[in-house]
């Protein structure tokens, strides 16, 4: 008489690892949570940073990050009834990232012929900026905004000195002329900058919704590279270190600063992906405040680089540092923040996106 061998069941795989090993998305496919994330983007935001201008001036030390406040980490977007990867899963993030933009301007994309600066040993549609560069500047504010003031005077610790986080941001109206150069020596620097801000075309406005990896494979897919922390300064700011590319007095009617914040209500998708959305796409609409690029004649750099100071803030590499932290944004946006050259916001990761976030390109200069 033969036995039956009984079927043992493999054992269930515990639950957390059932979860971490993939989920089912609304298009039924399966996708590892890893790639998931990558695709999706994250749109957060971390803690206020400080002012990365070394040494700041005293009043400047609770300075906070130029960014809104945002959902907390681990939020989920909302559901894509598509099922499509982003811009970022597409082979070509160059041609991608042109989306991100509007239509041009009844010029037509009129030639960047009489326009300051030069572009000797760079591309057409870029600039040169050579010249002298100080690492270290001491540039000291004789008079900050009255929201600022008002924020200060509220959180004043009896024993000295400032208390507690804030959501207002350091703005000066008046800087001290000349800015100190503190290092002991000036670095020479040559290179090409973009004259405009991605996609660098006159009369468009800026790409935004763009994370800092999507900006590197943009840049590179051109034949060039993102602009480093350093480059994006003194491009900004010139020879003479001005802590605004048209001097040294805060004027929001030369650049597009100081426009009225609106807090974001909804989490936003990357910017392919918010168009096929109607609820993504009304609510970056109410939030935009962009204008075309080189529509302020007067937001240019003293090397001839346009909107630089906001607009919208631009993705650059921080030399020296491993990833997640390599990415970095410059300049400020549209909203009511610093605004200026130096200061650089750090704590924005490299995959993060956010409406106010974009970039330009840098690449070395032809040999003279």
């Amino acid at each position: 008489m033969s036995r039956r061998r009984r079927r043992i069941a493999p054992p269930a795989a515990p639950r957390r690892r059932r979860r971490a090993l993939c989920r089912r998305c609304a298009g039924g496919l399966v996708l590892l949570c890893g790639l998931a994330a990558a695709l999706l983007g994250c749109d957060r935001r971390e803690p206020a940073a400080t002012d990365a201008a070394a040494p700041a001036a005293p009043a400047s030390a609770g300075a906070t990050a130029d960014a809104e406040p945002a959902p907390p980490d681990g939020a989920a977007e909302p559901p894509d009834a598509a099922g499509l990867p982003d811009a970022a899963g597409l082979p070509d993030a160059a041609a991608a990232l042109d989306g991100a933009t509007a239509s041009p301007s009844p010029d037509g994309g009129v030639s960047d012929a009489g326009l300051p600066g030069s572009s000797a040993g760079c591309p057409d549609d870029m600039v040169l900026v050579d010249g002298d560069y100080c690492p270290l500047v001491e540039q000291i504010c004789l008079k900050h905004h009255k929201e600022y003031e008002k924020d200060q005077a509220r959180r004043e610790s009896p024993y000295g000195g400032v208390e507690g986080s804030t959501s207002v941001s350091e703005r000066c109206l008046e800087y001290k002329q000349p800015t100190a150069c503190l290092s002991k020596k000036r670095a020479p620097m040559r290179y090409c900058v973009d004259r405009y801000e991605w996609p660098n075309r006159k009369g468009e406005l800026p790409a935004l919704l763009v994370s800092w990896r999507e900006a590197v494979k943009a840049c590179e897919g051109v034949g060039k590279r993102l602009c480093t922390e350093d480059e994006f300064n003194f491009a900004c700011e010139g020879e003479e270190m001005l802590p605004y590319t048209y001097g040294f007095m805060r004027d929001a009617t030369k650049c597009n600063i100081d426009r009225p914040f609106r807090q974001r209500e909804l989490t936003l998708y990357r910017y392919e992906r918010c168009m096929r959305h109607p609820k993504c796409k009304a609510e970056l609409e109410r939030l935009d405040q962009r204008v075309p690029a080189g529509s302020m004649p007067a937001c240019v750099s003293p090397f001839g680089v346009y909107d630089l100071n906001g607009n919208i803030n631009e993705w650059v590499v921080r030399p020296g540092r491993k990833s997640p932290d390599r990415s970095g944004l410059k300049g400020g946006w549209w909203g009511p923040m610093r605004g200026r050259c130096r200061p650089t916001v750090g704590f924005h990761k490299e995959e993060d996106y956010g409406y106010e976030q974009g970039f330009r390109c840098c690449k070395d200069a032809a040999p003279r």
